[in-house]
């Protein structure tokens, strides 16, 4: 195999109201932002990181809020998840989304994306179709890795 699984980047939950599952974070948890929240213009999403540990490569939980009535987040929780905030993806974090992309594309993979694309944090991203594995899965390249310096 051309790349390697590193880790479990982190959860996408998609939800109603960000500010208030922010606020829940607060109260409950203790928890702020690890990251500035960040607008994605072209998925229409306003992206909200949560890092519940201070290990630098733990897993993070990753707020979706719908910037548009009619964008992918809000479309998912009305029609997927019976109006209610829910799991919507995993992220997996590779070494090498481009070695990664080529080797699924070779096996026949069924893709949303052949080309990564820039997600939030400036990371390198691409997703598989959830017809390959039942889930939507992303992969993620954080900033540094090869295809940074292609």
């Amino acid at each position: 195999m051309a790349f390697k699984v590193l880790t479990v980047d982190h959860v996408g939950v998609a939800v109603k109201d960000l500010q208030k599952i922010k606020q829940q974070m607060k109260d409950i948890f203790g928890l702020e932002p690890s990251l500035p929240d960040e607008t994605v213009e072209e998925q229409h999403v306003t992206t909200s990181f949560y890092k519940p540990s201070a290990q630098t490569e733990a897993c993070e939980l990753e707020f979706l809020g719908s910037t548009t009535p009619d964008g992918p987040i809000a479309r998912f929780i009305e029609k997927a998840n019976g109006g209610k905030n829910g799991f919507q993806h995993v992220a997996l974090r590779v070494d090498d989304i481009v070695a990664c992309l080529a080797d699924l594309q070779a096996k026949e993979v069924p893709l949303i994306d052949k080309k990564y694309r820039v997600g939030a944090g400036g990371c390198h991203i691409a997703f598989l179709h959830p017809k390959a594995t039942g889930l939507l899965l992303e992969l993620t390249e954080r900033p540094g890795g090869p295809s940074f310096k292609a």
